[in-house]
């Protein structure tokens, strides 16, 4: 192997285990407390009778190459969208909670509020559920987040009084990834697989208010099996603030 292609890898693995690293610093717990942790402050259940819309879950699939790189597949992801909204439609029912479902006309209109929480999502994993270094002082160890005024679109073509969001980003170890970890394996050097990532929310649509956020990080699951995706959705509904 000459100096130039030790040199590319050399890179390329310096990338992965960055990644890697961020991705153990987001999975250690920054509270004790269940509740404290995926809660706002006051907030426990949601209302008997209330009306919570359902978002289409923003889902994209990764195959995980040898040199780390992660090249997104259309076929994996919209097998995994529709094995998420199958494992929603049955937790619905399950649950015997009011539902909305919006329409692709419904979601052509405020498709950018999809984006929107997948950015605040990111901020609450990084600064709420992060290492103890990474959290705001000004939120006080609390669940202080919203998404301002933009759910107001929501509320007034639903009336729901409230949206749960779903966001999650999954990658798969491709045959030459899983080559490339027996060899360097044998070098002594450690490399990782695919990650699960996904993160859940409860929206206030009449303040925008982040009631219930959960996160989930694992080098586990596969949306691309539909008993599978269930028991994804099911982890991302630890602890959800059902009305009772």
């Amino acid at each position: 192997m000459n100096v130039k292609v030790l040199s590319l890898f050399g890179a390329t693995l310096a990338r992965f285990l960055a990644r890697v690293l961020l991705l153990a610093a987001l999975a250690q717990p920054l509270f004790v407390n269940a509740q404290s942790k995926n809660r706002a402050l006051g907030f426990e259940t949601m209302a008997k009778g209330a009306t919570i819309v359902i978002m289409p879950s923003d889902i994209e699939l990764f195959s995980l190459s040898a040199g780390g790189v992660l090249e997104p597949k259309a076929d994996w992801t919209e097998a995994a969208m529709r094995n998420f909204k199958t494992a929603m439609d049955a937790k619905r029912a399950q649950l015997d909670m009011k539902t909305v479902v919006l329409t692709d006309k419904d979601m052509d209109e405020i498709a950018e509020i999809n984006a929107l929480h997948a950015a605040v999502g990111r901020a609450i994993a990084l600064h709420h559920f992060g290492p103890g270094n990474m959290a705001l002082p000004t939120k006080n160890g609390q669940l202080d987040w919203s998404m301002g005024e933009s759910v107001q679109a929501i509320k007034k073509r639903t009336g729901a009084d409230y949206a749960f969001f779903s966001w999650i980003r999954d990658s798969y170890t491709s045959s030459e990834r899983a080559a490339a970890m027996v060899f360097m394996a044998l070098l002594g050097v450690g490399l990782g697989g695919g990650v699960q990532m996904g993160n859940a929310s409860l929206v206030d649509l009449n303040t925008g208010r982040i009631l219930w956020f959960n996160r989930l990080v694992r080098a586990s699951g596969d949306l691309r099996d539909a008993g599978k995706a269930a028991e994804t959705l099911d982890a991302l509904l630890e602890n959800f603030p059902a009305a009772k």
